[in-house]
């Protein structure tokens, strides 16, 4: 489990006083430290923060092009994009570029929590995070930049040891992301998920 501490990036002073009640409200021994811009978050007095919950319209760097710098100071930070304009392209967009979740601010505190408890455990972000965007289950947004990574080597035909060598993971950690794979590409196998990826552009 990560531990509680979480940087909320937002330039709303009212939103980020809401979400941070509705974090207390629902996670335990709760350190939060708050900015309004990128350029404040990456001066925050938190040295190691667990989580960043970072909001794409931003003054100065956006959220978006900000997800690469929070990283950069944080590797072990698990970002997680929020914003009021959930269209696929953002989605999209912010997964690519590193981002564990995508969480919509229109979507109720229950299910912000949900996203966050589970990236916390270290499970992926699931169907909530993507919910509000409208993507449907089988939508690759549902997966994660390291699931897709699993899948481009799945789609390779290697077996989950020499996927595991390749990204530095263990086997079990591996079958994990196979497995949340399959259920995010709607199919039970290993040659279904190559052919149902290969169908929709995910792969090369």
């Amino acid at each position: 489990m990560l531990p509680a501490r979480i940087l909320l990036i937002d330039d709303h002073a009212l939103f980020r006083c809401g979400l941070r009640m509705v974090l207390a409200s629902g996670i335990p021994e709760l350190e939060v430290a708050e900015a309004s811009s990128l350029e404040e978050g990456l001066r925050a007095g938190m040295d190691d923060p667990a989580l960043v919950l970072l909001d794409i319209q931003l003054h100065g760097l956006n959220g978006l092009e900000g997800i690469a710098l929070v990283k950069r100071k944080w590797p072990e930070a698990v970002v997680v994009i929020l914003s009021s304009d959930a269209g696929p392209h953002n989605v999209r967009m912010a997964l690519e570029r590193g981002a564990a979740a995508f969480v919509s601010k229109a979507d109720s505190a229950d299910n912000i929590l949900a996203v966050i408890e589970r990236l916390r455990r270290g499970e992926p972000a699931g169907a909530a995070a993507q919910a509000a965007a409208g993507e449907g289950a089988g939508s690759p947004q549902l997966l994660t930049p390291r699931q897709f990574e699993v899948l481009d080597l799945l789609c390779q035909g290697l077996p989950n040891k020499v996927i595991g060598r390749r990204l530095g993971l263990s086997e079990n950690t591996v079958r994990g992301h196979v497995q949340a794979v399959l259920a995010a590409l709607q199919v039970s196998s290993r040659s279904e998920a190559g052919f149902a990826a290969r169908r929709r552009g995910l792969v090369g």
